[in-house]
């Protein structure tokens, strides 16, 4: 039976708490700014998934309700957003960010006001060790960084130069896991590197890394960002492949890149041309009619997050905060579009990742990689 069957059977059930009016979600993402594509991908997969319920009756009698609030990419405004969604638009639950310092900003306000917190895609390790109200559905750091450097050793990829951004939490984080797996397999982390998110030339630290010779270079920053720094590292002489995380999932990466990192690979939640079970399949169609374009993986989770929430919710017979927190970290063996997601005990999801090519005109599923598979 498909998940939305599921999660809808019973959202009205005789006997469950009514709400006096409908459910409100807030979600808090960057729509405008340079992480946009993200926000706007999010957003479409969360209103995908509220318009499934809603056509299938809502939640306890009543539509489901989205809020969106902008960051705009700053954390000052993660925080202002959070703050505005509950204050002012009284959400029963929050989704966001995708960023993970800004779900950090973010995340402190809804763990303060104790109203739970989905965040769809950031993936470093801080995010839910805010507190016991803020939850993921995709996985951490890691994991993600264990499965680039073991993908990197089984191509015998053996020196690889790490180029980070200064700025970012996420960069920080995934670099840092990079760097420690493939250490720990035999690879020589040559030469190692920053910028911030508001550099646009990176010519003194490639300079750098391209002494050292190395066979890969691993970019675990944003789309923006990457695609400069591929033309500029091509421009000057590198040939070999690109290694990087699913902050490069956006069709403005290989739109800018001028193909500099065609033949080069990313970690992600999702591939669209690959989706690994029935609920994927059912919701890149659902996708590809309402949007007219490819889902990506933040589409994905932005979709599963609002179901994992709105599932809580169902399961918590009410939209009462203290009742829905304590159903999410329940979730065990959630089937959405990104597979299978069950959350461990800090709230984070376990399950596996896939591996993308980048080519000429998109992404292309090469493989996926399950936890089991990392040692």
């Amino acid at each position: 039976m498909a998940l939305v069957g599921l999660v809808v059977s019973g959202l009205a059930l005789p006997g469950c708490k009514r709400r006096a009016a409908g459910v409100t979600l807030g979600l808090f993402v960057s729509t405008t700014g340079s992480e946009a594509e993200f926000g706007r991908s999010t957003r479409a997969g969360v209103e995908l998934a509220i318009d499934e319920i809603n056509q299938q009756g809502g939640l306890f009698g009543h539509p489901v309700r989205l809020v969106v609030e902008d960051t705009r990419g700053d954390s000052t405004e993660a925080t202002n957003a959070v703050s505005r969604l509950i204050d002012r638009e009284r959400v029963d639950g929050i989704l966001g960010e995708v960023a993970s310092t800004l779900s950090l900003a973010g995340g402190r306000v809804a763990q303060r006001r104790r109203v739970p917190m989905i965040s769809p895609s950031s993936t470093n390790e801080a995010v839910t060790q805010i507190g016991n109200f803020v939850f993921r559905v995709c996985f951490i750091d890691p994991f993600q960084g264990a499965v680039m450097a073991s993908f990197a050793r089984s191509r015998g990829i053996t020196k690889v130069a790490i180029f980070k951004d200064q700025s970012s939490a996420y960069s920080l984080g995934l670099a840092a896991a990079f760097r420690t797996t493939f250490e720990r397999m035999g690879g020589q982390i040559v030469d190692e590197q920053s910028y911030r998110n508001t550099d646009t030339h990176f010519s003194a630290q490639l300079g750098s890394s391209l002494a050292h010779q190395p066979d890969a270079i691993f970019v675990p920053g944003y789309y923006t960002q990457v695609a400069l720094i591929a033309r500029e590292a091509r421009g000057i002489g590198f040939r070999g492949p690109f290694l990087g995380g699913d902050g490069w999932d956006a069709p403005a990466l290989h739109q800018n890149d001028d193909d500099a990192l065609v033949g080069s690979f990313f970690s992600e939640s999702f591939a669209p041309d690959h989706p690994s079970t029935p609920r994927g399949q059912s919701f890149v169609q659902r996708y590809r009619d309402r949007f007219h374009t490819e889902a990506n993986g933040l589409a994905a989770l932005g979709y599963d997050s609002a179901l994992v929430m709105l599932d809580a919710m169902r399961r918590a017979g009410s939209a009462d905060h203290e009742r829905v927190r304590d159903a999410i970290a329940s979730t065990r063996d959630f089937l959405g579009a990104t597979g299978t997601t069950t959350l461990d005990a800090n709230r984070n999801a376990v399950k596996s990742a896939v591996v993308l090519s980048v080519e000429a005109n998109g992404f292309r599923f090469d493989q996926t990689i399950e936890p089991s598979q990392i040692h």
